[in-house]
């Protein structure tokens, strides 16, 4: 009996149709799917945006000034210059807003839709940039954090649901990418932005802050003409309204196969009155594993660090201000080319492939940037140009991998694995554990890199090594599975097929 229900639960998709789903890519739904992924930028501005300010003089002498005089002073250890809890908290303080938010946003988006979520998200995310562009005092600036929080945690749950539910099953990868293309777009933005902004004395870190609300402002007027998912329509009661949404998105009206995996689903989840209780049924195990591991992983890889502290990290390395912001804006290039390239091949490769080799890249970008830092780099040594200009090359490959790998397969394989009757509560367990960790991250790297050094990247390339495994021995492809009917693949594999209970 299903997560505490009356009745025998319906047996859902229990035959695959994949073969008699018809339809094209409308740019009905393609229009509907890039409005909806501009929710990404709002959570790309704000990684790209917090670590460029961090790093401006005005910013720091006004709220950090302890930082600001521990950066100007020369005796100063080069890896512990920006090593203070403050500091950490502005920017961690978001990440754990918004890991709350997320699982508070799973019953709102399950019973009031994935439309309403997004709407959420984006007015919280406006009310938190327009505090911070305002801000006199820390508490003012921490408070616009976790507003924004909320509004990433709204956001980040909603849209990767929206994207795999709208998209057809052939290119459901390359369509729900588009949240994390406009993600790095977000970033890459954010950094030009800082570029500019630094520049303009006092005031420029206000600027940076307070255009936050632009991607938002855009994510919620979209939003209003947003058409709901067929999933959400037909769960929530009205399958009329699904059917007429599906044959539009699809371009014809023989959708009857993929309308009928779509209704099945919906009797399932239906009879489920606990979603979070019924995900840790063993039946689930393998949805709830990924759900965890990917996006734990996918922060692991330390990319968090990388574009939150990039201008942080460069200037820790001899870098001047401008030069450091000028290295992260390259490397924002970098992430928004990689996964235009993930885009294009994601449905043609498949999922494994990619994450696979991405692993090994990183792993050997990290290696060598902790090899020329170890030996070439230290308390009170600055790193000569040669090997400056090549740390700048290396972390770019990295980020180029992770750009085609997991930084768009993280959400992608989760947004994806899940039966409609978990699949809210499992994308906020997603969001979640994926916050958990930014959180952590945010909040412990600069300390990490004033007491490891060099070593915080064979720190994060022991982590790499670990997640390229897992994905090679737990991850089956999910290439062009119906959404609908990926609870099938689970008894395909090799391990889960041993851990799924048998079939009543």
């Amino acid at each position: 009996m299903a997560g505490g229900g009356a009745a025998p639960a319906p047996t859902g998709v229990s035959i695959e149709r994949a073969q008699l789903y018809k339809g094209r890519v409308t740019p009905y739904v393609v229009t509907a799917c890039l409005i909806a992924a501009v929710g990404g930028s709002i959570f790309g501005y704000d990684i790209g945006i917090s670590g460029g300010v961090t790093s401006m003089d005005p910013f720091l002498e006004k709220f950090f000034p302890v930082v600001y005089r521990k950066k100007n002073n020369k005796s100063q250890n080069n890896y512990c210059k920006y090593d203070n809890q403050g500091l950490s908290t502005f920017t961690s303080s978001l990440y754990l807003a918004g890991l709350v938010a997320s699982l508070a946003a799973s019953p709102v988006t399950r019973h009031r839709g994935r439309r309403t979520s997004i709407l959420c998200g984006g007015l919280s995310f406006i009310a938190g940039a327009t505090l911070n562009a305002s801000a006199q005092n820390l508490a003012m600036l921490l408070i616009g954090r976790i507003l924004l929080g909320v509004g990433i945690g709204f956001g980040n749950q909603a849209v990767p649901l929206y994207l795999s539910e709208m998209a057809p099953a052939h290119l459901r990868g390359g369509l729900n990418m588009m949240f994390q293309l406009a993600t790095t777009l977000g970033i890459f933005s954010a950094n030009m932005i800082n570029f500019a902004t630094e520049k303009i004395h006092p005031w420029g870190w206000r600027l940076s802050l307070g255009l936050a609300a632009f991607p938002a402002l855009l994510m919620t007027a979209a939003g209003l003409f947003l058409p709901e998912t067929p999933n959400s329509l037909i769960e929530r009661g009205n399958p009329d309204r699904g059917l007429a949404v599906l044959q539009r998105i699809r371009g014809t009206h023989g959708v009857d196969a993929e309308f009928q995996d779509m209704v099945d689903a919906s009797e399932l989840a239906n009879s489920i009155q606990h979603p979070y209780r019924n995900i840790f049924e063993k039946r689930n195990r393998p949805q709830l594993v990924l759900a965890v591991f990917m996006p734990a992983f996918q922060i692991l890889t330390g990319i968090n660090s990388v574009l939150f502290y990039a201008p942080v990290l460069f200037q820790s390395m001899g870098f001047g201000g401008n030069a450091a912001l000028y290295s992260s804006m390259v490397t924002g290039a970098v992430l928004v080319l990689s996964t235009v390239v993930s885009i294009l091949t994601v449905d043609r490769l498949g999922r494994r492939p990619l994450l696979i080799a991405g692993g090994i890249q990183m792993i050997v970008c990290m290696a060598i940037v902790a090899l020329i830092l170890g030996l070439k780099f230290g308390d009170d040594k600055q790193l000569s140009k040669p090997f400056s200009v090549t740390v700048v090359v290396i972390i770019c490959l990295f980020v180029a991998a992770f750009g085609w790998s997991w930084g768009p397969l993280g959400w992608t394989v989760p947004s994806e694995i899940f039966p409609l009757e978990t699949r809210s509560a499992g994308q906020s367990i997603t969001v979640a554990v994926n916050l958990f960790f930014t959180f952590a991250i945010a909040q412990s790297f600069l300390s990490l890199l004033c007491s490891f050094k060099f070593g915080i990247f064979l720190f994060f390339a022991g982590w790499i090594l670990i997640m390229t495994v897992f994905v090679f021995f737990f991850l089956p492809e999910t290439k062009g599975v119906p959404i609908e009917e990926m609870v099938l693949i689970w008894r395909k594999h090799w391990f889960w097929k041993k851990v799924l209970p048998p079939v009543a």
